[in-house]
């Protein structure tokens, strides 16, 4: 950084960094006044109102300058200027004005060029993590891929490499059971939250949130992509079994079917996807007992009773030979009923039902 007229390697160095960082100039350039501001007021023993920084690339200007108060009599030679001096430079000056006297770069000495550095690298490395941090709080609640780094051994936790969004930390409680993973393995995860910290962004990660599931078919399903078909509710057993509720706007579209798509296709993209997974798509309702008679499914249902009371609860009724159908292997099916719906659900068997129809 030179004097105003001898400026080009300044504001050469200043473009570079903008197109080859993708740092904008606005901000390097508050950021380098900030530190001339700070040098000196540390050269001069002032304070920030007595410093003028000007850069302006436009016109290829840079330009520091002290500012002193012009005074009659001067008690600090740092702030403040005589009448009398200051008439000898402009005859027109008067008490109450500012004396202004440029500065060469060099003046500031090597402590100041040292701040100087030091300011404009810190800024450098925030605009960059805000930049990583943007552009990953644009991907919140997205797919994308990841690159295995490392994996740990012992915790089981596998380090990603997420491209321009750094780096995150698949837990093993994130993980689908019976997945392995190793480095360089490409995996697409949902990105579940985003939030800014000193060191960058810190993203937390899954692959085994609903969200996953659901962010897949709204990318392969053009229907749900244009709102005419709408997900309604999803609950999910990572690796084993998907149920999603799906309501259609437009009566002259099946929900279910566009979800399922021609002879399977597009849920057997999906399973595939998720390692075979196995996913029930079922029709939602607003009639609470037809909703849960489909979330049951495979199962058929005899009969839905509601439960009075404050917690949503209900007895379903099903045929004897569907009762370990409709509870599932370890109660499955039963358990992701229940979180699809939000009704705590009790199955009997039909010959175990006294009341009348």
């Amino acid at each position: 950084m030179a004097t105003a007229t001898n400026n080009n390697e300044f504001f050469e160095a200043l473009a570079a960094l903008e197109k080859e960082r993708g740092l904008p100039a606005d901000y390097l350039i508050e950021k380098i006044k900030a530190a001339i501001v700070i040098a000196v007021k540390k050269d001069y023993e002032v304070e920030d109102e007595n410093v003028i920084v000007d850069i302006d690339p436009s016109i290829g200007a840079f330009r520091a300058s002290l500012a002193r108060e012009i005074v009659e009599e001067v008690e600090n030679p740092h702030t403040q200027v005589s009448l009398e001096d200051a008439q000898r430079v402009r005859k027109s000056y008067q008490i109450g004005q500012k004396f202004i006297t440029q500065l060469k770069t060099k003046e500031f000495g090597r402590i100041a060029a040292q701040t100087a550095k030091h300011v404009i690298r810190q800024g450098i490395r925030e605009a960059e993590r805000n930049a990583q941090c943007s552009e990953m709080q644009s991907r919140a609640h997205e797919i994308i891929s990841a690159t295995v780094v490392s994996i740990d051994p012992e915790r089981g936790n596998v380090t990603l490499d997420l491209g321009k969004g750094g780096s995150a930390v698949l837990p093993r409680n994130e993980q689908v059971p019976g997945e392995h993973y190793n480095e360089g393995d490409i995996l697409q995860v949902y990105v579940v939250d985003v939030v800014p910290t000193e060191r960058g962004p810190r993203v937390t990660i899954s692959r085994t949130h609903p969200g996953l599931v659901k962010r897949m078919f709204e990318l392969e399903v053009p229907e749900i992509y244009d709102g005419t078909v709408e997900i309604k509710a999803i609950a999910r057993e990572a690796g084993a079994r998907t149920k999603m509720a799906v309501y259609s706007r437009d009566p002259n579209v099946d929900p279910v079917g566009a979800c399922i798509g021609a002879h399977g296709s597009r849920v057997e993209k999906i399973v595939e996807e998720l390692g075979g997974e196995k996913i029930d798509i079922i029709r939602w309702s607003e009639d609470v007992s037809e909703f849960i008679s489909a979330a049951l499914s495979p199962a058929k249902v005899v009969k839905v009773e509601l439960l009075p009371g404050e917690t949503k609860s209900c007895r379903v009724t099903v045929p004897d030979h569907q009762l370990s159908l409709a509870i599932g292997n370890k109660g499955q099916n039963a358990r992701l009923c229940a979180r699809l719906t939000g009704y705590n659900i009790d199955i009997r068997p039909e010959s175990g039902y006294y009341g009348e129809e």
